[in-house]
């Protein structure tokens, strides 16, 4: 059966094209068809910066709700016809390093990471999920596809960010980035109890989704000032206690460590796709005695998490609806999606693209 999809050809080329089969299901695995998907930030790093290297012919996307059309003879828990959310991350849980405590890294660094990173993404007519009851998630009743495919890496990502911080019930913050990741960020450093939020991005827009709908209590817009120089103001010198990173480039990091305190933590899921350096100001990390924490971290991917996640959007704890600002209708409507991706439409947080 040919299958059809929307891939890399190579560095600085996208299109459609079809391929003979996909990676055959395996007796733990499942193949679905996507219900919904959405592209990512990710997909333009690897498509035009080369970020993982050069790849020709592989279907993109690693969002995604689907249903399943065939399974493996060892699976148990999912069945045909199941609507389940392929998470981006999907480990391969036998593996030493999640063994550890440290799946999304199973057989290597980043190796969690498959769709569209070493075999072919989600859009597709088709796509393979290994392990399928350690990596699908059931999708709960009375959540739409369209929302729960922003659990699959936004959620969880902007989230890790959080937890990596270990915010605790008071504590200040500040969230570098307002992309849905970032958004995505601040509304977990809420539910975990930060007190004020500096929010820090330089579109109005996003400012205003993160002070109504996720917890920010400040904005900074790092047009204006150096937003460390704005931060020790508005903290009257103090710092904050936690600094969450999801945008940014090779001097953020460094920047990050001016405006946390000592004793704070740096935690960072921004993706870094080119580049040699990360700069850290030695004064700026207390000339390495500050105990500024530093950390970078890939979401954890797997079927607890993403079920855990989703009972937040189940029992309206978390609502995804404000971030997803463009919704497409079509199979045919992935690439104008992955294009505003790159093309950044005036107002646009994150498109998806419902399929049915």
């Amino acid at each position: 059966m040919a299958i059809k999809g929307f891939a890399m050809l190579k560095i600085g080329a996208v299109g459609w094209i079809e391929k003979d089969s996909i990676t055959p299901c395996g007796p733990l695995d499942a193949i679905c068809r996507p219900v919904a998907v959405a592209p990512c930030t990710s997909d333009l790093h690897t498509c035009y910066e080369g970020g993982i290297g050069e790849r020709h012919n592989m279907f993109l996307g690693h969002e995604a709700v689907g249903e399943i059309v065939e399974v493996g003879k060892l699976v148990k828990d999912f069945k045909v016809g199941d609507k389940v959310i392929a998470p981006a991350i999907t480990p391969d849980w036998n593996a030493t390093e999640s063994q550890r405590g440290f799946a999304m890294h199973s057989h290597g660094a980043l190796s969690g990471w498959k769709f569209s990173n070493f075999k072919d993404g989600v859009f597709a007519e088709r796509f393979h999920v290994n392990d399928a009851d350690g990596n699908l998630a059931r999708l709960p009743d009375g959540v739409a596809a369209i929302e729960a495919v922003m659990l699959c890496d936004m959620v969880t990502t902007g989230f890790h960010c959080a937890e990596n911080a270990e915010i605790t019930p008071g504590e200040t913050v500040a969230v570098i980035g307002l992309g849905p990741v970032g958004l995505m960020a601040c509304a977990g450093a809420n539910l975990m109890g930060a007190s004020e939020i500096y929010a820090v991005d330089c579109v109005e827009f996003r400012a205003d989704v993160a002070r109504k709908h996720y917890g920010a209590t400040h904005y900074v817009d790092f047009t204006k000032a150096p937003f460390p120089k704005q931060i020790l103001e508005l903290t009257k010198g103090k710092g904050v206690d936690k600094v969450l990173i999801a945008g940014g480039g090779l001097t953020t990091i460094g920047e990050a460590c001016e405006c946390v305190a000592n004793g704070g933590i740096v935690s960072n899921v921004n993706y870094l796709g080119s580049g040699e350096n990360i700069t850290i100001p030695r004064v700026a990390w207390n000339v390495g005695m500050g105990h500024k924490t530093i950390k970078g971290g890939l979401t954890p991917g797997g079927r607890w998490r993403m079920e855990k996640l989703a009972r937040l959007l189940q029992t309206k704890k978390l609502d995804v609806n404000p971030i997803i600002t463009h919704r497409l209708e079509g199979f045919d409507k992935i690439e104008e999606a992955l294009a505003m991706m790159k093309d950044k439409p005036k107002n646009l947080i994150k498109p998806a693209v419902n399929i049915g």
